[in-house]
């Protein structure tokens, strides 16, 4: 069963900037460095939305309202995706949810918080 744990959220001013860790575990490396994995967030009252998506051998996707500011890359020794948030805005402050997509199956994380005050 896979596994993930979200870290790395908190409270920062606009502008700031946070690095959010997802851990997986119950793969293996070669596994996980061919799974497709992703941030989405979901904001109060929102619906839950793309934020990112990395998959091996294609260029990384963003949406729209983080191209430029967000970097999504993986560690395959590590197991571990990592999101990169810079010039942070009041419009990202959202519950940060990592995703694994494997074998037609989906896994989520539990979320982690990211407040950015303006």
């Amino acid at each position: 069963q896979v596994q993930l744990v979200e870290s790395g959220g908190g409270l920062v001013q606009a502008g700031g900037s946070l690095r959010l860790s997802c851990a997986v575990s119950g793969i293996s490396g070669s596994i996980f460095a061919i799974t497709t994995m992703g941030w989405y967030r979901q904001a109060p009252g929102k619906q839950r939305e793309l934020v990112a998506i990395i998959t091996g051998g294609v260029s990384p996707m963003y949406a729209d309202s983080v191209k430029g500011r967000f970097t999504i890359s993986k560690d395959n020794a590590d197991n571990t995706v990592y999101l990169e948030m810079n010039s942070l805005k009041p419009e990202d402050t959202a519950v940060y949810y990592c995703n694994a997509y494997l074998f037609r199956m989906n896994s989520w994380g539990q979320g982690t918080q990211v407040t950015v005050s303006s």
